[in-house]
């Protein structure tokens, strides 16, 4: 037993500091304080100061950011935090959800920044009937038609592509909500375009707040989050040491990659001195930011002197300038290193678990268009039970975003109890919801035959649930036309349709006797019809259907003599249609395929009683920059009695080139053609880069008037050399054509593609 004696009034004291201690223990466990810090605290940090990294803006030198990084852990030097703007939201959003330095070098070198950068999708993902208007209407832009007024998109590009790659390097932390949960505390940095206020995101969505903060005006459209309209934040906060320091670190890197201020003798031209004021603006903001930055705080400023900020291609060329500017700060730095043990340990500390789930168990499409949900998840070829894998998320994007109908497609893992599943979110295009397309074809035979088209289609997607849509086209110039189809499908689970359809439009019609022109002829042509069809997937259509119509041609050059033909016309027409090429232009793969049925009827309104039937195939096979092409055509009657304008007609460029165009006609024709081109180069460099192709082909057909009279050896040969642009406006060709006997011709086509 103890001797001390115990003090009645002390112990009583003592009693009543532990009760009180107890008393606020448990006041504190149920009414904790606010946070004070958004930096978590861990083992490795609790010595040490806490050491925030803040990466700005600036393009394509934002890539010097993965240098800095990769001297930072070769240092051994923890980054707690990381604020970005721009592309330093894209580095240090990634680097913050578990992508290694190296990891992110990698993807600067190997993505395809061209692809990325572009709303272009790949075309087997488009649908069959978006793929007939990229034909007909080539010219990459689309205006949109509001309550009758013209509206343009928001920007030069959607971001479709971009997003969907953030998306795929984001998957495994896609379900965290909160960016103070991933591997790095992060915030992305955005301009609020309403209010003109800088926005910082530090929760929702990691993918779509990366692309808000690089959404450059007029290149990319604004990113709506919430009822927020988002731009890049480098206008109002390019590098933003502000909202590092309310992260409540100890110390601040920050990285300053912007572009410098041209000198004077550079400022001679409107462009550069635009760029100008904006840097200036720009740099204004930033040097106020870096003033902030505490005498123990680092500014890292790569030598990257005028590398541009669009030079997306060579942007690995920057990353050792990162390194070397980080090294200069060595001394600085070396002071927070960690051992190579703590430094793992931290390493190891961030890596973030991968879903516990490796199947999908529910799939979900939020959209606002007409069609029903229930239409978009059929077209989807993913399944409950399929394995989660990025690529077949994009893929299945890609394939909604083909319909067009949206101006972007995203996804996004969902946790909802145990069960792991994917949302697709679709946004329709802010500029419709009708939708202006557009094509400019001009052809010129250096001889005397020209032609020049203008022409618009105007599409209404969505309008009813079952997706209805209706589309009508107007053409000006030599061949005008007016026509418009209303394409119907009966259910959400099939693929039938329904098309009424009529049009009203004039061809010039030429007659040759012997090779020579004798007479041209201006035929007007009004029809109007039913169809009922199916879709085949992505890569064709079956059509048949009733059609009646009224034909008039007259003797526009010519002997006048030639009597005006007259004609009613009706029947059946039933076609299958199939094309599933990688481009409508310059395919390098693929196929494009119809075959065509009109059987003219007298019970159903004609004059004349005939058949005919044409068939043509084209397929497309490419090794390297080099693509061989082999096209098959023929068409026959099954009566000689066949109205004049249905005969099939040969001559022009890549149907018999050395010959003019429709030199040959007959109610039987056949051809066959060889066709060799090669990508050469690009007319214009970069982002806009246009492919140029030389190539040749060779050609071998004929007409004939009797189905007897067809053989080998009535066969004639052409062939053609040609270079070729794959243009905003289409195709454009220069072709010289050759033929037996010495025939010539040249051709030059602007935003036409020759078939």
């Amino acid at each position: 037993m103890s001797n001390t004696e115990i003090d009645p009034g002390n112990y009583l004291q003592q009693s009543r500091n532990s009760l009180a201690i107890l008393i606020l223990t448990l006041f504190a466990l149920a009414f904790p304080l606010p946070a004070q810090s958004a930096v978590p605290p861990d083992a490795a940090a609790a010595d040490r100061p806490k050491i925030g990294l803040v990466l700005g803006g600036g393009g394509a030198r934002g890539a010097a950011h993965i240098g800095v990084l990769q001297e930072l852990e070769r240092m051994r030097v923890p980054i707690d935090a990381i604020v970005g703007t721009s592309m330093g939201a894209i580095v240090g959003g990634l680097y913050a959800s578990g992508m290694t330095a190296d990891e992110l070098e990698e993807l600067v070198g190997t993505l395809d920044w061209k692809d990325a950068l572009s709303d272009r999708g790949e075309r087997i993902d488009l649908s069959f009937r978006r793929k007939q208007d990229e034909d007909a209407y080539p010219i990459r832009f689309e205006l949109g038609l509001r309550e009758g007024e013209l509206q343009l998109p928001q920007g030069v590009l959607q971001g479709q592509k971009l997003d969907l790659v953030l998306r795929e390097l984001t998957l495994d932390s896609s379900h965290i909500r909160d960016f103070d949960d991933l591997g790095i505390p992060f915030r992305a940095v955005a301009s609020d375009l309403v209010s003109g206020e800088r926005y910082v995101m530090s929760s929702g969505d990691l993918a779509l707040a990366i692309r808000a903060s690089m959404s450059v005006p007029g290149a990319f459209a604004p990113v709506q989050i919430e009822d927020r309209l988002l731009v890049d934040g480098g206008l109002v906060g390019n590098l933003a040491v502000e909202v590092m320091q309310e992260m409540g670190v100890d110390i601040i890197i920050a990285v300053d990659v912007e572009f410098p201020l041209y000198n004077r003798e550079e400022l001679i031209s409107a462009v550069g001195i635009s760029e100008q004021v904006l840097t200036i603006l720009i740099r204004k903001e930033t040097l106020r930011q870096i003033d902030k930055l505490g005498p123990d705080d680092i500014l890292i400023q790569p030598d990257l002197g005028i590398f541009p900020s669009t030079n997306f291609f060579e942007s690995v060329s920057v990353i050792e300038p990162g390194i070397e500017a980080t090294r200069e700060r060595g001394a600085q730095l070396q002071r927070y290193a960690l051992s190579a043990d703590e430094f793992e340990q931290l390493l190891a500390q961030r890596r973030l678990p991968p879903p516990q789930k490796e199947t999908i168990d529910f799939i979900r499409v939020n959209h606002d268009a007409r069609v029903s949900a229930d239409l978009l998840e059929r077209r989807m070829q993913l399944k409950v039970g399929d394995p989660i894998d990025p690529a077949s998320l994009s893929t299945e994007a890609n394939r909604l975003y083909g319909l067009q109908v949206f101006e972007k497609v995203g996804y996004q893992l969902l946790e909802e109890g145990d069960q792991l599943g994917v949302v697709f979110t679709a946004a329709s295009k802010r500029w419709g919801p009708g939708y202006l397309r557009f094509g400019l074809s001009i052809e010129d035979d250096f001889a005397g035959s020209t032609a020049f088209n203008m022409a618009t289609r105007l599409w209404w997607p969505g309008i009813n649930s079952l997706g209805a849509e209706w589309r009508s086209d107007l053409r000006l110039g030599t061949d005008p036309l007016i026509a418009t189809e209303f394409y119907q499908p009966l259910r959400t689970d099939s693929r039938i349709f329904l098309a009424p359809r009529i049009s009203l439009g004039q061809r010039n019609l030429n007659l040759f006797d012997a090779g020579e022109a004798v007479a041209e002829l201006r035929l007007s042509e009004l029809s109007f019809g039913i169809d009922a069809g199916a879709e085949l997937g992505t890569y064709g259509e079956l059509r048949i259907g009733a059609y009646r119509g009224y034909s008039d041609a007259s003797v526009k050059v010519g002997d006048p003599g030639i009597e005006d033909l007259k004609l009613d016309t009706g029947g059946l027409l039933a076609s299958v249609r199939i094309d599933t090429r990688d481009d409508a232009q310059f395919p390098r793969s693929g196929t494009q395929a119809q075959l065509i049925w009109n059987l003219s009827r007298p019970s159903l309104g004609a004059d004349r009683h005939y058949d005919t039937v044409a068939f043509n195939v084209d397929s497309a096979w490419s090794r390297g920059r080099n693509t061989l092409a082999l096209g098959l055509q023929f068409g026959k009657s099954l009566d000689a009695r066949s109205a004049l304008h249905e005969h099939f007609s040969l001559g022009g460029f890549l149907r018999m080139s050395g010959l003019e165009r429709g030199a040959l006609s007959g109610p039987y024709a056949g051809l066959a053609r060889l066709v060799y081109y090669r990508r050469v180069g690009n007319l214009t460099g970069g982002l806009l880069e246009l492919p140029v192709y030389l190539g040749a082909s060779l050609e071998t057909g004929n007409v004939w008037e009797s189905r007897d009279a067809i053989s080998f050896s009535g066969l004639r040969t052409n062939g053609s050399l040609f270079v070729g642009v794959d243009s905003y406006f289409g195709p454009v060709y220069l072709a010289a054509g050759f033929a037996e006997g010495g025939h010539n011709n040249f051709y030059l086509f602007v935003g036409a593609t020759p078939r």
